[in-house]
């Protein structure tokens, strides 16, 4: 393409949608060092959030200290000191010398911050200072180093951004300062005055400079307000108008429940249903019985029963005439819940297969011939069971397990089905609130947290030394002699480097010549056939086997009452909702369950989410947690270029900016306010940014 065209065709598009290296003063160098920032327009840069904020304009000399009021002072670190003190408690201390005297910060049980503490750096110290034996002193300050090559003038409010190599702070508020001179009086607002007023937010163009050049602290979080409410209406909006859609233009089949159906499926169960479990069913036979379509979150924590709710509203399906379905994300958990319902429903007479992408061709052309026509009334399944050649007869309900590990788009591949079947999601993952707001905002919610009668919570240790591991075994083969048995999960089926974290066949031969020698012990992971697995569990749970060495196959559906003690090897290497999960399979029986985390690490954010699941019993508090470690991650569930669609959002800290923008966005909808001509521009957007994610192109 000729240059000169290019340039041409770029002066025809709005100037937030331009190249960036287009703009005065950046040019094609500068854009490639910016281009690993993930900028490569002119709203890329604008709406590249800094990452911090420097203010210099109330600094507090030493005599202007006072207690329990946060203060912020200026100097350099000049000596530190790290020491144990009582009953294993670390204590880290440093020295920061300022202008008017000296200042003492102590980090109690933060060793690594010894490593972090540079001398004679310039810095600030923010927090509440106390005096004590005559000096003052800061306990866990927050430290911003502060760099030589930019002005750290008193008075000054400085933005910091995440960097790329060959891009200063400087540098890259510099050519921001560019961008906002070459947009401006170029912003259009979306948002009309009214909202905006009602609100009281800024106008976005203000919002976008005071983001990047602010001047002060409370025009920088006005501004950043603005923009996180923008991204979350937009996303809140679009999920209300999904709503909308399905209210008004989507039927279901009403499906009655009556006592007699209700008293023919409770006799499948051997046990007696939690309060919990039976509030499950009332909410979801409330909703079978609208044409309305259901579409409900079920999350239940580990060991809750979900899988009995979801067996409930099936049967209650099937037995009002339509097919049913359950999706679950893997073979292995499409398998257990296919053995349940199998055991279950052993004596029925529902007409029920399993279908997933390992059938032979043959096989697979029967099932699919017989869901058409509906003969089958019950599928249990993967994936496969949502592909294009696969035609349900009088599909009523649609069951998807373990939600998280799918997303919105698979979610919706039900409902392009002609017939709109009811759909029930559930998750054994417990989800942040904050993500209850975002990505399952389409959906009614039903929460189960309360176990079966007589489960205890597990006990759940971190080791990180050989002599707390060594105490770990004692402990383990004393509860081994008294007739219960353990598992021992690892990361890996076999580890060839030595330096890496030992496979399940290395711990297994280790384990059965040494600490577990004197018991019956196998090992169990993906790689053995099929028959092979069920053979080994099936032994276990006959107590022919004492300990079971396995991978994470154990993560779902097992479930072996004597089992009481878990040890996971190099912990670290997990995530803390597959740790939560992996827990959830001991102490299933009369005995208490025993968890340790055995880990040999040393970083200090793994660190961080062991002592979390060490410290937190329940699922819900898990994830808090979890997330406010980790992150959102693909809200969407695509990982296609441009749908991760929260840039400025901080979920650990803007949950009552979601909470708004929620409450907003279903009054703007509900009402008809959003269909309004001044409305106009941000349905528009919505439409442009979630239209196909979110299946809005039914909105007329």
């Amino acid at each position: 393409m000729n240059p000169d065209e290019d340039d041409s065709r770029e002066e025809l598009l709005p100037r937030l949608e331009q190249q960036i290296r287009f703009v005065p003063g950046i040019g094609p160098h500068r854009a490639q060092l910016l281009q690993a920032l993930g900028v490569e327009t002119v709203r890329d840069l604008l709406w590249l959030v800094p990452r911090d904020l420097i203010d210099l304009t109330h600094l507090s000399g030493v005599n202007d200290l006072t207690d329990d009021r946060i203060h912020t002072v200026r100097g350099q670190i000049v000596d530190t000191d790290a020491k144990a003190i009582s009953r294993g408690r670390t204590l880290t201390s440093a020295i920061l010398r300022t202008e008017t005297g000296l200042i003492r910060g102590n980090w109690f049980n933060q060793p690594w911050m010894l490593r972090q503490l540079e001398m004679n750096r310039d810095c600030l110290w923010t927090g509440k200072p106390k005096f004590r034996d005559q000096r003052w002193e800061i306990g866990h300050p927050r430290i911003q180093w502060l760099d030589l090559d930019e002005d750290n003038s008193p008075g000054k409010i400085l933005v910091r951004y995440r960097l790329t190599e060959g891009l200063t702070q400087d540098a890259l508020r510099k050519h921001v300062g560019q961008v906002l001179d070459y947009v401006a009086g170029n912003v259009a607002d979306h948002l009309p005055i009214r909202l905006l007023e009602h609100y009281r937010l800024p106008r976005l163009e203000e919002a976008i400079r005071n983001l990047h050049q602010p001047s002060s602290v409370e025009a920088f979080q006005a501004a950043r307000r603005r923009l996180v409410f923008d991204e979350q209406l937009d996303f809140q909006v679009g999920l209300q108008l999904r709503r909308r859609i399905r209210r008004t233009r989507e039927k279901s089949p009403v499906i009655h429940v009556t006592p007699q159906i209700d008293a023919r499926i409770r006799l499948l169960f051997p046990f007696e249903l939690t309060r919990g479990q039976e509030q499950a069913i009332s909410d979801v036979v409330t909703d079978l019985e609208s044409s309305n379509p259901m579409h409900r979150l079920l999350q239940a924590d580990v060991g809750a029963g979900k899988t009995v709710i979801a067996i409930y509203a099936m049967l209650a399906a099937v037995a009002a005439g339509y097919q049913a379905v359950m999706m679950a994300p893997t073979e292995l958990l499409a398998r257990q819940h296919w053995e349940t319902m199998h055991e279950l429903l052993l004596h029925s007479r529902v007409r029920r297969c399993l279908f997933t992408g390992n059938l032979k061709a043959s096989e697979r052309a029967q099932l699919v011939e017989q869901i058409r026509t509906g003969e089958m009334q019950l599928i249990c399944g993967t994936q496969a069971v949502i592909q294009q050649d696969l035609q349900y007869h009088q599909l009523g309900l649609a069951v998807i397990d373990e939600q998280h590990k799918f997303g919105v788009v698979q979610r919706s591949r039900f409902d392009s089905a002609e017939t709109t079947p009811h759909v029930l999601v559930m998750t054994a993952t417990p989800i942040p609130r904050s993500l209850c707001l975002t990505q399952y905002g389409d959906l009614d919610l039903t929460l189960m947290t309360e176990q079966p009668p007589g489960r205890q919570p597990v006990i759940t240790s971190l080791l990180l030394n050989d002599k707390s591991r060594h105490k770990a075994w004692e402990f383990i083969t004393a509860k081994l002699r008294e007739g219960r048995q353990a598992y021992v999960v690892c990361p890996y089926i076999n580890s060839d480097n030595p330096d890496a974290p030992a496979g399940a066949l290395q711990v297994y031969e280790s384990l059965s010549q040494n600490e577990l020698q004197d018991f019956r012990v196998a090992v169990l992971h993906g790689q053995l056939d099929r028959g092979t697995q069920h053979e080994i569990m099936a032994r276990f749970r006959e107590r022919e086997i004492d300990v079971l060495v396995a991978t994470t196959v154990l993560e779902v559906g097992v479930d072996v009452p004597n089992a009481t003690m878990m040890v996971i090897e190099d912990a670290q290497q997990f995530g803390m909702s597959q740790l939560h999960q992996l827990r959830g399979r001991i102490g299933r029986g009369a005995f208490r369950g025993y968890c340790f985390l055995m880990s040999s690490s040393t970083n200090e954010d793994s660190l961080e989410r062991l002592r979390a699941i060490e410290r937190y019993a329940s699922g819900f508090d898990v994830a808090e947690a979890d997330f406010a470690l980790r992150g959102p991650g693909n809200i969407l569930g695509t990982e296609q270029h441009g749908s991760q669609p929260f840039r400025v959002t901080r979920f650990d800290r803007d949950e009552a900016i979601l909470k708004e923008t929620s409450r907003a966005a279903e009054r703007m909808v509900e009402k008809g306010t959003i269909d309004e001509p001044d409305f106009a521009p941000l349905k528009l957007r919505v439409i442009e940014r979630f239209g196909n994610q979110l299946d809005l192109t039914r909105t007329g």
